[in-house]
């Protein structure tokens, strides 16, 4: 199935989830609107033609201050039909948050930990999301582009 029929099959349910493709990106991407991400996810899980029955990888991306966006880039694969395609949502930075799909793949709950923990991207209706690589009093989100180094945790003592 090509990037043109995925459109087609999302477009036929969900006519205005999608704003945009991005053919430079492998697999070629379509952009979704945020709000339709979650059912656009179970569609692509659900259908007989598609059966993406694997989130290979969910990621945070930080476009900068000056973009005032941030996105969240989903990487699935259908192991029947030997298929890999993308979704992209783009996000407010100053307040990112989309609805989880760890509902429907299980994998993604730490995918999606992971992206709050490092990024500050909440995702609604996670059942635990929580910092899962950095210690719970850390402040701020590491990978965010303005991010500032904590002193705290800078210094290290050793003893031997």
């Amino acid at each position: 199935m090509k990037l043109d029929q995925l459109k087609e099959l999302i477009q036929s349910e969900f006519p205005d989830s999608i704003i945009g493709e991005d053919e430079n990106s492998s697999p070629q991407a379509l952009l979704i609107k945020p709000e339709f991400i979650h059912s656009v996810c179970v569609l692509l899980h659900a259908n007989e033609q598609t059966y993406f029955d694997q989130l290979s990888c969910l990621t945070g991306l930080d476009n900068g201050p000056e973009s005032e966006t941030m996105e969240v880039i989903y990487n699935l694969y259908s192991i029947p039909y030997d298929l890999h395609f993308m979704i992209k949502v783009v996000l407010d930075r100053p307040k990112p948050s989309v609805d989880s799909v760890s509902d429907i793949w299980n994998g993604a709950n730490w995918h999606e930990r992971e992206a709050y923990d490092l990024y500050g991207i909440h995702f609604n209706n996670h059942p635990n999301l929580r910092r899962i690589l950095l210690p719970n009093d850390w402040e701020g989100f590491p990978l965010k582009k303005d991010y500032v180094e904590q002193e705290k945790y800078h210094e290290v003592k050793v003893k031997y």
